[in-house]
């Protein structure tokens, strides 16, 4: 009986990580086999737009997610990223694909500073903080007409040639999308296992307490910081490249900042995949609104009911309540197995 518990405990274990594995495969086929089954170039637009949201999400919960810190500026780092690629390529005729790694490089130089800044204060402060850099970096670009091109937008060359039509556009870059959420993704999955995720949980848990235990919890929060604003940076000057345009208005809007907020919070902060779900979710959303709702405030109406919603009934996310109900019918289960046979064994050696 014991061993047939034992056999049964054993099994769950393995049969939950060949069910990840097999929902992980599946993801990189519908990954990869999208644009093939894609019914025209719109709904592809559509996906590169969703996992251009997801880039950011993720970019994004690699400090709000580990930390707690919640930002609402982090368009501000989308928006430099974009700018610093499409400036570096017209003003020194940097090649796009190193224009783009050199924006990221730069953008986390310049959070070095602003992280220096603003991770004193928690909480309301730093929130205020982040909506203050969008909106300074919003008016300083809007404002220096020679540089940025002011409020008339910025065009940016695409880096393929006339010669690949913009269906093809759409293809590759939502392949290049791909790689760099992956990338994101694993960046996350490894801070997650490394001695800094372990602090940076520590500091979203009890900053105090994690500081009082010798955590170093500025450097920490810092690196993070940095790190995400990097990956921020390289999501918004890939789109910058596959879009063609940048308008200061929209590049450093404090909504993009809410959805990647919205979007890590409805899937799960303290889940690898928690944010990509949210993309799919409110970018699939906010798209068919605009669609079929023009210019109209709708979207932002949906937006605002949804971010309550999950506040209210589902603080921590989809997947994470998903699996806290599961482990809940598990435990459950194995307690009432385990019970019987400890009853049965009892009663066995009782008799002898």
């Amino acid at each position: 009986m014991p061993n047939g518990s034992s056999n049964v405990r054993t099994s769950r274990p393995t049969a939950v990580r060949a069910a990840r594995t097999v929902a992980l495969l599946a993801l990189v086929a519908l990954i990869v086999l999208f644009p093939s089954l894609a019914p025209d170039p719109f709904i592809l637009s559509v996906g590169v737009v969703i996992l251009s949201y997801a880039v950011l999400a993720t970019s994004w919960n690699l400090v709000g997610g580990f930390t707690g810190y919640i930002s609402l500026g982090h368009a501000a780092y989308s928006g430099l990223g974009g700018y610093a690629t499409a400036l570096l390529i017209l003003r020194t005729g940097m090649d796009p694909w190193l224009a783009l790694i050199a924006g990221g490089l730069i953008v986390a130089v310049i959070a070095v500073p602003v992280g220096i800044a603003s991770l004193r204060v928690r909480g309301a402060s730093f929130v205020i903080a982040s909506i203050a850099l969008v909106l300074i970096v919003q008016l300083v670009f809007q404002s220096w007409h020679t540089f940025t091109g002011g409020s008339n937008g910025l065009r940016v060359p695409r880096p393929f040639g006339t010669e690949v039509l913009r269906p093809e556009q759409h293809e590759r870059f939502f392949y290049l999308h791909a790689v760099l959420l992956a990338l994101a993704l694993l960046t996350w999955w490894l801070i997650e296992r490394s001695r800094l995720g372990a602090g940076l949980k520590a500091i979203r848990e009890d900053e105090d307490k994690a500081q009082a235990l010798g955590v170093p919890t500025f450097a920490y929060k810092l690196t993070a910081l940095v790190v995400s604003a990097f990956f921020t940076a390289l999501g918004g000057g890939l789109y910058a490249l596959w879009f063609g345009y940048l308008d200061p208005i929209f590049q450093f809007s404090i909504l993009i900042g809410s959805y990647m907020v919205l979007m890590s919070l409805l899937g799960g902060v303290r889940s690898l995949f928690g944010p990509l779900l949210g993309a799919v979710v409110v970018g699939y959303a906010v798209e068919v609104f605009k669609s079929q709702y023009g210019d109209t405030q709708l979207h932002l109406v949906a937006t605002g009911v949804l971010l309550g919603l999950v506040v209210l009934f589902m603080p921590d996310g989809v997947i994470p309540a998903l699996t806290s109900a599961l482990n809940r019918r598990r435990g459950a289960a194995s307690i009432r197995e385990v019970s019987a046979e400890e009853l049965a064994n009892q009663r066995e050696e009782t008799a002898r």
